[in-house]
């Protein structure tokens, strides 16, 4: 079985619909029969296939697993703390819950994001041209993932930039209402306190302007799909996998069949149906952004949720959809964000910069890709 992000932004919106509906609980996992064995007396290769929420998104997997015991239902496979569907969503909710929200109080960017919005330069904390700056320590893995978004933010001309906090809360972004156009002062005022460029790393930590805030939502998908796939070479019991976190998707290992994974893209103009399908093997990172994602249209114009830094307003690049192939969710993730801020001309040659593969749509439905794209792409016919 397959996963696509068609399937994880269409069939599976009406499953959790169709759950809801009837009270159910917005998750679910099954196990299928044994479909491989690999080789005398070896354990069998199991197919668990599971639709959840997290990170304010619809999660799917199929993992086929190579075990010993099992439990005697599904029901009973659901309690075990041990069940790798249940071990992925536990990761994904601790990654946003402890790391990347900014809504979730604790998180580190909210704690980051608190400090900055105190509006208190430090005496000593000089960020250059007179401008003053917050410093907020970092762990680790958050200090790697900001260096990581500030170079391909840098390479990318500032299209990639992670500090539209202010602008992401003022158009709802991430709200249910996402019809309100604010007004053109108030964009202009939340943009004074953006600009990644104007970030510094010390050691240990950050320097940010006093009213900047962080919003990884940009990258936050591609980061969930690193997470599971260190999770997944971790557990030698899982022989291939596919997970789908909203739009970005990470293939593992291989299916019990040998055949490539498939992975379906949306159409960005024909609802319900798919652009074209990538074949994929081993250890492969998707992740399409698109204006058909969530968008308004007011007065003949179609406001969608992808930001051009340099506006403030939704990006008009003429394009309508971007996916990226590479091998890293993180970069997978920037660079459909970011490809799609710059349209098609430099978007191929960013890509093709970082040795990724690289599909744009452009408004016309004229499609532009690299020649590593059309060795792996098919056009739906």
């Amino acid at each position: 079985m397959d996963i696509s992000i068609a399937e994880s932004a269409g069939k599976m919106k009406q499953e959790i619909h169709r759950k809801k509906n009837r009270g159910m609980p917005v998750r679910g996992a099954a196990w299928g029969l044994a479909i491989a064995l690999t080789g005398c007396g070896a354990a069998p290769i199991r197919q668990q296939t599971s639709v959840d929420t997290a990170m304010g998104t619809i999660v799917s997997q199929t993992l086929y697993v190579q075990e010993t015991e099992w439990p005697a239902s599904e029901e009973d496979w659901e309690e075990l703390p041990e069940s790798p569907c249940a071990s992925v969503m536990g990761i994904l909710k601790e990654l946003e819950e402890q790391e990347l929200s900014w809504r979730i109080e604790g998180s580190e960017v909210a704690r980051i994001n608190a400090l900055a919005d105190q509006g208190e330069a430090g005496e000593d904390l000089s960020l250059g041209q007179g401008e003053q700056g917050i410093f907020a320590s970092l762990s680790a893995a958050m200090g790697e993932t900001l260096a990581r978004i500030w170079q391909v933010s840098m390479d990318s001309g500032g299209a990639l930039d992670v500090t539209l906090g202010r602008l992401s809360r003022l158009w709802n972004l991430d709200g249910t209402d996402f019809s309100r156009i604010p007004e053109e002062g108030q964009v202009r005022d939340a943009l004074k306190d953006t600009g990644f460029g104007r970030v510094q790393f010390p050691e240990n930590g950050i320097w940010l302007p006093p009213g900047m805030q962080l919003d990884l939502g940009a990258v936050g998908k591609g980061i969930a799909c690193d997470r599971v796939r260190a999770y997944l070479n971790s557990r030698p019991q899982i022989t291939g996998a596919v997970v789908a976190v909203g739009g970005s998707v990470v293939t593992y290992g291989q299916k019990p069949d040998g055949s490539p994974w498939k992975v379906a893209i949306v159409h960005p103009r024909e609802e319900g149906s798919y652009l074209g399908v990538l074949s994929l093997t081993g250890e492969q990172f998707v992740s399409t952004s698109g204006d058909y994602e969530r968008y308004v249209t007011v007065d003949g114009v179609r406001y969608h949720h992808i930001l051009d830094p340099a506006t403030g307003y939704p990006a008009r690049s003429g394009l309508c959809s971007v996916t990226i192939v590479c091998g890293s969710g993180l970069l997978a993730d920037a660079l459909s964000t970011a490809c799609f801020v710059l349209g098609s001309e430099q978007g191929l040659d960013l890509a093709k910069s970082y040795g990724a593969e690289a599909l744009l749509v452009e408004e016309d439905g004229t499609l532009r890709m690299t020649e590593g794209m059309r060795e792996i792409f098919s056009a739906q016919e």
